[in-house]
């Protein structure tokens, strides 16, 4: 469990491939989603901690 973020921006990014394939009207919250991945990314290199 060293690198949870790692496991939720993975989580993430597929659950806003399969929402933006499967579901194409509910584009804001798919996107939300993309978001916050990226932020967690973002966060996880900035900070270079091993969570």
């Amino acid at each position: 469990m060293k690198d949870i973020v790692w496991i939720i921006i993975v989580i993430l990014v597929i659950g806003w491939l399969v929402g933006f394939l499967a579901f194409p009207d509910v584009g804001g919250i798919i996107h939300v989603i993309l978001v916050i991945a990226v932020i967690l990314l973002i966060y996880k290199l900035v900070t270079g901690r091993n969570v």
